[in-house]
């Protein structure tokens, strides 16, 4: 039997934190889907991304770990799951604990998908990376 992943994320300013989540990732099943966050899902979180919807999927597509790239328009988690069927879901931890992923661990859960957390990695985000460049530029 086949596993199938899935993660998501923005992946803007790829660094090595978004790595260490698909190489972690694929590690884990037979087969990683990604779902890359549109420019408007985005903004959400009230941000735009640096690097363009289509080239971060492109960057994330080159990833040897990944098999297949998704477009993310949608934050619900079950919802990709009816869309891509998929039988474990990556996530980092520091959503760990947080309200809403505790839903979808129960929904996830009545559908026999596992959810896995990956340690967050430490000292690197695209947000970090931005606000040393913003630094560094005045």
């Amino acid at each position: 039997m086949i596993t199938v992943g899935y993660t998501s994320g923005v992946f803007d300013l790829f660094h090595v934190g978004h790595l260490n989540l698909l190489r972690n990732a694929r590690s884990l099943c037979d087969r990683l889907i990604v779902g890359v966050s549109t420019d408007e899902l985005v903004s959400y979180k009230h941000k735009q991304p640096v690097i363009p919807f289509y080239e971060r999927v492109e960057i994330v597509r080159a990833c040897r770990y990944v098999d297949a790239v998704v477009s993310q328009s949608d934050l619900d988690k079950v919802k990709a799951l009816e869309r891509l069927q998929f039988d474990v879901l990556f996530v980092g931890d520091d959503w760990y604990g947080d309200a809403s992923w505790e839903v979808y661990e129960r929904e996830l859960r009545r559908a026999n998908v596992k959810v896995v957390y990956f340690p967050y990695t430490t000292g690197t985000s695209s947000t970090l990376i931005n606000a040393t460049l913003k630094r560094l530029r005045t």
